[in-house]
């Protein structure tokens, strides 16, 4: 698996390589979970939340989301897996990154 700071900022796959942005994860790697999200960086603070697993992470996100989205966001107050298809941010194993 990557280490957390290439998962939180990667944009895509080039087969079995997980390609990173590398100015954002320069710019924003030791943010945690909360501080992605308050700075309204969503995909990320999801991917940090996925990467966690931790359940109250993803409630964070969902409610910073909410809080800026209002109801016409389409996330109901008990549906996370939302974002997962919002985002488009699934684990997936990978052992390489590439920096763009």
């Amino acid at each position: 698996m990557l280490p957390r700071e290439d998962f939180i900022f990667t944009i895509g796959y080039d087969g079995p390589s997980a390609v990173v942005d590398k100015q954002a994860k320069r710019k924003y790697a030791k943010f945690s979970t909360r501080e992605l999200a308050e700075k309204g960086l969503f995909r990320a603070a999801y991917s940090s939340a996925v990467y966690s697993g931790d359940q109250t992470e993803f409630q964070l996100v969902a409610e910073a989301y909410r809080r800026l989205t209002g109801p016409s966001g389409g996330l109901s107050n008990d549906d996370t897996s939302a974002l997962g298809r919002l985002f488009g941010v699934f684990p997936v194993d990978v052992k390489r990154a590439v920096m763009i």
